[in-house]
């Protein structure tokens, strides 16, 4: 590469900033006009100058290398160069052009003769590599001794566009601007759950022994551990990651948007924003967050209690020290851990046509197993749900036959396979405990055991036909002729609904109750749905007082269900 040069032998694109040095001699480290150079960043990314002690943020187009230059006025002066991959590793490397002749003397101001630009052109152009880099590491190059010179960091991304950050400067002993890690970097592993991990790790000396603001980020993902903390940020971010690095005032200006094409309005630096190119027609708005990968700063805390893993998988966990003053961090060395696996419920055995009891706690699981002894063609599966619904997966073979919401009694058929093995997972309610009654069977019977129910179990009751001792009730039935069995109960007038909805057990049956409590038992069914309805009329009741009313259906073999509970109250005067 060859430089244009300004009329002191300068490349132009510092000859605006750097023009008095061909007629001064300055200090290494003037902090008046390094505190002038922090407040107007922008002169410096316009002249791809990095300014002396400070971080600067920067966006790689892959394939379009990228220069930026820092000049060292005086020989044996300290230098540090440090280059931070984001997104993708970059190849970059350091050289050394020495300074003109004319640069350290007196300076004129005029015009020179084109045979001295000349020469002073081939000066520039003979330069020194003294670094190179290719990869995704933080890197630096340190020297404690440098000559004066124009130093050319020269930066490539060969993957895609990228992020990077870059500090330089020429008093690396006081400045210590990245957090120090402590003599054991590592991250420790103190604690493991099934979906919790707790971390602990060394403070650094940075925060504890001088004083600085520091304070700890974790970042939590599934896939590998990261380098950097923006390379991280940059993992968050499901749009270009420059996007999500820090707002104007620390390490990112105007001009970097201006720099790519972007175009700002007046108040875009003082919120989210979405930015729009003059130069391509869409819009760069940040999408949502990967649900993968989570970013928490904890504050100056050195232990930390990951929470709401998923069991049986493996985490990646990184920890960086993060200076709050100038935002710039280090990373611990990160570490990994798997969850514990889900604890092992036991699998209860179903027998062929035989019923069984299942109590499931609130919002738990049970699973069974059911493994046909002969060859079928079919499994009958009747699931009755005492209390609230519960959720039913079936799978054969591992593979998911079923999964529904099942509330009262259900009957599922199921294609047989021969030699197949049926695993049945039943989910509790979030509102409370569970407790049902499953039956799978081979064999074909033209006599179900759970009774048949119509699709409304409610009872219903007919308020004008109330007298002071008697009410009358209906209920609805089926095709199949199965015994009904009415049942009542005197309570208080204090007994509501929601009384009554937890006493509402469908598996309880007429067994249960008392003998005084029991109304009468009768058969009926009706071949045409339309007219399935049955009446009866309850007497020996007293005058004001509420009963509980229960129908109980009772299937061939036993199994009874019970229909939806209704209150009732005789009239008080007749």
């Amino acid at each position: 590469m060859r430089l244009c040069l300004g009329p002191q032998g300068w490349p132009l694109g510092l000859a605006l900033v750097l023009g008095v040095v061909v007629g001064q001699k300055l200090p290494t480290r003037d902090e008046g006009l390094f505190q002038m150079q922090i407040r107007d960043k922008t002169l410096f990314h316009d002249s791809s100058v990095i300014p002396d002690g400070a971080e600067i943020s920067g966006y790689l187009f892959r394939d379009t290398p990228k220069r930026y230059y820092f000049v060292v006025e005086e020989d044996n002066t300290p230098l540090s160069v440090t280059v931070t991959p984001c997104d993708a590793p970059l190849e970059w490397k350091l050289t050394l052009q020495e300074l003109p002749d004319e640069a350290s003397g007196e300076g004129s101001g005029q015009p020179e003769p084109l045979d001295q630009q000349k020469q002073q052109q081939v000066t520039v152009d003979e330069s020194t590599e003294l670094f190179s880099y290719k990869g995704n590491d933080v890197e630096s190059y340190v020297a404690t001794s440098s000559p004066s010179g124009l130093y050319q960091l020269e930066m490539l991304s060969t993957e895609k566009d990228s992020n990077f950050k870059v500090y330089a400067t020429t008093t690396p002993e006081s400045d210590q601007p990245y957090p120090e890690l402590p003599y054991d970097p590592r991250v420790d592993v103190t604690a493991l759950g099934r979906t919790t991990v707790t971390l602990a790790w060394k403070p650094t000396p940075t925060g504890v022994l001088m004083g600085q603001p520091v304070q700890y980020c974790v970042v939590i993902n599934k896939e590998h551990n990261f380098k950097s903390l923006c390379a991280a940020e940059a993992k968050i971010s499901a749009d270009d990651a420059f996007m999500a690095v820090p707002k104007p005032g620390r390490d990112f200006s105007p001009f970097d948007f201006a720099h790519f094409g972007f175009v700002r309005s007046d108040n875009d630096f003082n919120k989210d924003r979405g930015l729009t190119s003059n130069k391509i027609s869409r819009s760069y708005t940040a999408k949502p967050k990967a649900s993968d990968i989570q970013k928490v700063c904890i504050g100056n805390k050195n232990i930390f209690t990951v929470s709401d893993l998923k069991p049986d998988t493996q985490y990646y966990f990184d920890i960086f020290a993060v200076n709050s003053a100038t935002n710039t961090s280090t990373a611990y060395v990160g570490t990994f851990a798997r969850t514990k696996e889900e604890a092992r419920q036991k699998t209860v055995e179903l027998k062929d046509g035989k019923v069984s009891d299942v109590f499931i706690k609130r919002k738990g699981s049970k699973f069974l197993r059911f493994a046909p002894v002969s060859s079928h063609q079919r499994v009958t599966l009747f699931v009755h749900a005492c209390l609230d619904s519960v959720q039913v997966q079936v799978r054969r073979d591992g593979k998911l036959l079923l999964s529904q919401n099942v509330e009262g009694v259900r009957q599922f058929q199921l294609r047989g396979k021969p030699k197949a093995k049926y695993l049945i997972r039943l989910r509790g309610s979030r509102k409370g405990a569970s407790t049902l009654k499953v039956l799978a069977t081979t064999k074909p019977s033209s006599k179900q055991p759970f009774p048949s129910l119509p699709e409304d179990t409610r009872i219903k009751a007919f308020d004008k036909l109330r007298t002071c001792s008697t009410a009358t009730v209906a209920w609805l039935g089926t095709q199949d002729r199965n015994k009904f069995c009415v049942y009542k109960k005197e309570v208080s007038e204090s007994y509501g609904e929601e009384q009554r909805r937890r006493e509402q057990n469908q598996c309880a049956g007429p067994e249960t109750r008392r003998k005084s409590e029991k109304v009468l038992c009768k058969y009926f069914h009706s071949p045409n749905l339309q007219k399935a309805v049955t009446t009866e009329t309850i007497t020996g009741l007293e005058p004001g007082k509420t009963y509980l009313l229960d129908v109980y259906v009772v299937g061939h073999s036993g199994h009874s269900v019970k229909y939806q509970s209704k209150l009732v109250k005789t009239r008080k005067y007749c």
